[in-house]
């Protein structure tokens, strides 16, 4: 196990000189993994050490005077660990919000929309076992969820899910600046504010879409969580509200929450209807409206601009990615997970061995294992799988075997591997990669 301190050469440093670090914080990864996995590695020593980081991957800034760099490989001698890790006092340094590759994150290229009981941590740990570098976004946690309620409940992660996003739904820039404090020092890569969301529950407390009509108060809140917090800061919102259907309605929005210092705008091209159509109709209905989108783009370059509705397949992409920095994908993401197999290679260049469906299945065993351990549901963890063979022959015995309510009550782990469509077996050939971190 790790064994309380890294070190490169005459510059090592104890990690109990790093402030807020003592030793029952240490990540629990074996020398293996360690030396398979830095970017894990890198991401629970900085969970570890609770110093909020402005990057990620071989090296990284962190918002106090504190860095951490790698020099590789990893050393491994006896039962400890000597890390090929510093850890340095530095000055004090921001990154820009439309810098993730300065920060040494993936850009925003593609990203999985924040989605109400689908993208928790259970699929998000599963998904990134598809995906290295698809940013991946919380479902919207609310500020009195987090103000009054379970920090760790809504806040708790695995280090691997990286680059990942909190999203908040509020109105109150003090609430908004505290809760963007929280997931910067929980170690998130980004705060995004959602502006939306249509449900008449949300639009009772004062946010989501309905904030579209109150864009000099968006700012003000994007401008208080860019004070807290040195994360990026970002917003995600529709093209309009009910019958405002006039592009000029978009731009004046965009235009004064950027002059807040907002960079990145996540734009989903409908409509939200607030009075009449249910969340899920204000995602059907209204009628798409890419070119406003694209527009916004083009004469606003300097910002950084994902899309979101209606995207179903690579070509999709493809062609949203001739007028845009991004996309960002929602429940196709979901119910047909393994079209993200694809995302890496074909949209960040990293052109490493993907894991096979059944790879992807024996890798997240373990985590399976431990949350049932924890008392945690089998159906909590299975049901965001059942995509997974979409398309393919003995899908629909997969769905089945991963819903019987009989099996999944006896908690056996070993009902994934059971459930993989005959002809397929674990372990045996059928991995393209033993691990893609």
């Amino acid at each position: 196990m790790l064994t309380g301190f890294v070190a490169h050469a005459s510059s090592g440093v104890a990690l109990s000189s790093v402030p807020g670090w003592h030793s029952a914080m240490t990540p629990s990864l074996t020398p293996p993994q360690m030396a398979q996995d830095n970017s894990r590695l890198f991401h629970a020593l900085r969970v570890a050490c609770r110093l909020p980081c402005a990057g990620g991957g071989k090296r990284a800034s962190f918002t106090d005077t504190w860095r951490l760099a790698w020099h590789e490989p990893p050393q491994t001698s006896g039962n400890g660990v000597k890390l090929g890790v510093t850890v340095e006092n530095t000055a004090s340094h921001q990154v820009s919000d439309h810098a993730c590759a300065s920060a040494g994150l993936p850009p925003r290229r593609l990203a999985v929309a924040p989605m109400l009981d689908w993208t928790d941590r259970h699929y998000r740990y599963f998904a990134r076992h598809i995906t290295r570098h698809t940013w991946l976004y919380t479902e919207m946690v609310t500020t009195g969820a987090l103000i009054h309620g379970d920090i760790p409940r809504h806040l708790r992660f695995d280090p691997i899910e990286s680059p990942i996003a909190l999203q908040l739904g509020g109105s109150e820039p003090a609430d908004l600046a505290h809760c963007a404090k929280l997931a910067e020092n929980w170690g998130y890569d980004e705060v995004n504010l959602n502006v939306g969301c249509p449900s008449e529950r949300v639009q009772r407390g004062a946010f989501g879409a309905c904030l579209m009509n109150e864009a000099p108060l968006v700012a003000d809140c994007v401008k208080a969580m860019r004070d807290a917090v040195s994360i990026p800061v970002t917003v995600k919102h529709r093209i309009g509200i009910d019958q405002i259907e006039d592009y000029g309605y978009l731009a004046e929005f965009v235009d004064t929450v950027a002059a807040a210092g907002c960079t990145t705008f996540i734009v989903h091209a409908r409509n939200a209807i607030l009075k009449g159509l249910s969340p899920k109709e204000n995602r059907e209905i209204p009628p798409l409206k890419y070119d406003y989108v694209y527009r916004l783009k083009q004469e606003r370059p300097e910002l950084e601009i994902l899309i979101n509705g209606g995207v179903r397949t690579l070509e999709d992409i493809d062609s949203h990615l001739q007028h845009v920095d991004g996309v960002m994908i929602g429940r196709e993401a979901y119910h047909n997970p393994y079209l993200m197999a694809a995302f890496d290679a074909r949209y960040y260049g990293d052109d490493h061995p993907v894991l096979s469906r059944e790879a992807v299945i024996e890798a997240i065993l373990p985590y399976v294992a431990r949350e049932l351990a924890e008392g945690n549901r089998m159906n909590n963890l299975t049901r965001h799988i059942l995509g997974l063979y979409q398309g393919q022959p003995g899908a629909r015995r997969f769905r089945q075997l991963l819903s019987d309510s009989r099996r999944l009550a006896e908690k056996r782990v070993a009902l994934l591997q059971e459930a993989c469509p005959l002809g397929t077996s674990l372990g045996t050939g059928n991995r393209t990669d033993a691990r893609v971190f």
